[in-house]
């Protein structure tokens, strides 16, 4: 099952990056702002002070200046200090003035506007803004490429490792570089190998116990007939009989594993394989509501349904119902249906052979050959609990229609 586990990292690292661009253009913005305002001021108040000095000296000399005398717009706080012996330059509502007391107890002062440095001030904000969005802009595209190319890299080791999980071990994702991709990349690959060489174990482990079982088995089969009649005959024919059919299972699941199973098709009526799988069970019901045939292999159809109608009977409760719909067979029993623990498992990864769950139920062969062989037939195999209680199994076969 797919599922989102890069979660657009190429955008999240893009606005990573926008934001911290935003951020550092910002703070740069302000800071040359105030740098460039108290530079400004700091240069203005001491040209107008010198200024200020100069027409004082002026003053003194009874010679011309551009400086007044108490002029009435000063501003009172100015006026204040100056009277106070302080010689003063400030900036009162974009006007600069500078002042001082002359001997005969006089206010000199001086001011000019100060919309030249409000201007050339407002000409540098334009100026960083521009800058700072061409900045932003031109980092977040950056950012947008490494991030993509990072999101394309850790999806590709994702879709990797669903395809490996979903039993495509020849898988690889072949990393390049040397980041944290290329070694999360790296290490799905050298789980991919470790896990192909521990099932290929486990195969070869599976196939030679079952061949090696066949001839004692083999053996026990002969020595039963020869036993004389009685119920103790009987119990032992069946137990080597089970114990034969498990042998058979495990071969066969042998062979699915090893991709050497063959599939021989031909074309069968749907009802006709439905009805020979089911022969030998008893409380299994059939009911055709449409009939069709089929191209497939109908030894392995059969082999599926008999696990399918076998698997209801000894989990589920009776009667055990198949009905046929066209290329839609499906198999339900009057039980308490899966446990939800057990469907979770299905739904995600199949069944696997011998599984328990944590409420002690499990799969035995039944099902994983079923689901093995609907996967060589190109069918579909669907399990899931009717709102009406019981446990259903859905097989559906493919229709040349």
């Amino acid at each position: 099952m797919r599922r989102p586990v890069t979660a657009h990292i190429g955008t999240k690292v893009a606005l990573a990056v926008a934001a911290a661009a935003v951020s550092v253009s910002a703070a740069t913005g302000v800071l040359v702002h105030r740098v460039t305002a108290a530079d400004q001021l700091t240069t203005a108040r001491s040209e107008l002070d010198q200024r200020l000095l100069g027409s004082a000296y002026d003053y003194a000399a009874a010679r011309k200046s551009p400086a007044r005398l108490n002029p009435p717009d000063l501003p009172a706080p100015v006026a204040r200090a100056v009277r106070h012996g302080v010689r003063v330059t400030a900036l009162d509502d974009g006007t600069l003035w500078a002042a001082t007391q002359v001997s005969d107890g006089e206010v000199l002062a001086l001011s000019r506007s100060y919309a030249p440095e409000t201007r050339s001030l407002a000409a540098l904000d334009r100026t960083l803004a521009v800058v700072g969005v061409a900045a932003t802009v031109l980092v977040s595209l950056a950012g947008l490429f490494l991030g993509v190319r990072m999101g394309r890299r850790a999806k590709a080791a994702a879709r990797t490792a669903e395809r490996i999980a979903n039993g495509d071990l020849d898988a690889r994702v072949r990393p390049g570089g040397r980041d944290e991709i290329a070694r999360l990349s790296a290490a799905v690959d050298t789980m991919a190998d470790a896990l192909g060489a521990r099932l290929e174990a486990e195969r070869r482990v599976t196939a030679d116990i079952a061949h090696e079982l066949r001839t004692p088995v083999a053996g026990m089969s002969t020595a039963v007939g020869l036993l004389p009649p009685g119920p103790a005959t009987d119990l032992i024919g069946r137990s080597v009989k089970n114990l034969r059919s498990l042998v058979e299972d495990v071969l066969e699941v042998a062979r699915m594993d090893a991709q050497v199973a063959a599939v021989e098709t031909e074309e069968r009526q749907v009802s006709a394989m439905v009805r020979r799988a089911v022969a030998g069970l008893d409380q299994v019901e059939v009911r055709v509501a449409a009939d069709t045939v089929v191209t497939t292999d109908p030894r392995r159809v059969e082999r599926i349904l008999t696990n399918l109608a076998s698997n209801a009977l000894r989990h589920g409760a009776e009667p055990v119902l198949v009905e046929v719909d066209g290329p839609v067979v499906r198999v339900r029993d009057h039980g308490e249906g899966f446990p939800p623990d057990l469907l979770a498992v299905v739904h995600t990864s199949g069944p696997q052979r011998f599984r328990t769950t944590a409420a002690g139920t499990g799969t035995g062969l039944g099902l994983t050959i079923a689901v093995g062989q609907a996967r060589l037939l190109g069918a579909r195999l669907a399990f899931r609990n009717r709102p009406e209680g019981g446990a259903e199994a859905v097989l559906t076969l493919p229709d040349p229609s």
